[in-house]
């Protein structure tokens, strides 16, 4: 395959996907039903133009008829006063509207004829309208039926999708949270234990914290040596000042 006959078919394809989605198929039977009644009011104009015309020959005809009646009796009159020349002329006129008479006629019958098949012809096409109206009300009732569930159906898609990201950020949330609550929880245990009370509460720094520390085990080393001293001596305050002295 060339590549002109390539580029042929993606075209084609393509155009036709589009068609697809941009025809309405509500539309296309509108339009179907308006072409269907364009042509039932061109037979029905067809019907009444016969008519017309066959009314026009009707007229016609009793026109006609009626002058052969009136020769008829003139050539009678005529021949009664001695006047065979004139009777022959009415008679001779006479016929010529006779075989004008036969002619229309004859086109008469022709249109009377072709009246009743425009006649049938309207009224089959009529019920084949009716009945295409009705189905096309059908079509269109569950086409549009069918384009509302799909709408319902994706926006549900949406909202299930959009749950789903609603899930993960609450998700989460959750973790924050707990993790959250685990370092609370720590924090309040080194705080139950003491671990931070001299931090946190003094402000002291660790060698600060330190020298006070030594500072009162001199003071209770101190206070442990004196009491030795009195129990030595017996508890006799003056042989402790004078050991001191």
């Amino acid at each position: 395959m060339g590549m002109w006959q390539r580029f042929k078919l993606i075209f084609a394809s393509k155009a036709n996907k589009a068609l697809d989605r941009a025809e309405d198929p509500r539309e296309t039977l509108d339009y179907s039903y308006e072409k269907q009644l364009e042509l039932l009011q061109k037979v029905r104009r067809g019907v009444a133009d016969v008519a017309t015309s066959r009314k026009r020959i009707e007229l016609q005809i009793q026109t006609l008829s009626q002058q052969t009646d009136k020769l008829s009796a003139q050539a009678k009159a005529a021949l009664s006063g001695g006047r065979e020349d004139l009777a022959r002329e009415a008679l001779t006129r006479k016929s010529g509207l006779q075989n004008q008479v036969a002619d229309l006629q004859v086109q008469l019958a022709q249109l009377q004829d072709q009246e009743e098949k425009l006649i049938a012809a309207s009224q089959q096409l009529q019920a084949k309208v009716d009945a295409f109206r009705t189905k096309k009300e059908t079509i269109k009732a569950t086409y549009s039926a069918a384009e509302a569930q799909t709408k319902i159906n994706e926006a549900f898609a949406g909202i299930s999708s959009e749950l789903g990201d609603v899930g993960l950020a609450v998700q989460r949330a959750e973790d924050k949270t707990a993790q959250m609550q685990a370092r609370a929880g720590a924090i309040d245990e080194l705080v139950a234990s003491g671990a931070l009370d001299d931090v946190s509460s003094t402000g002291k720094d660790n060698l600060t914290v330190e020298l006070e520390r030594m500072a009162s085990q001199s003071q209770v080393d101190d206070e442990l040596a004196q009491i030795r001293l009195e129990l030595g001596s017996g508890g006799n305050p003056a042989a402790i000042e004078g050991d001191k002295a």
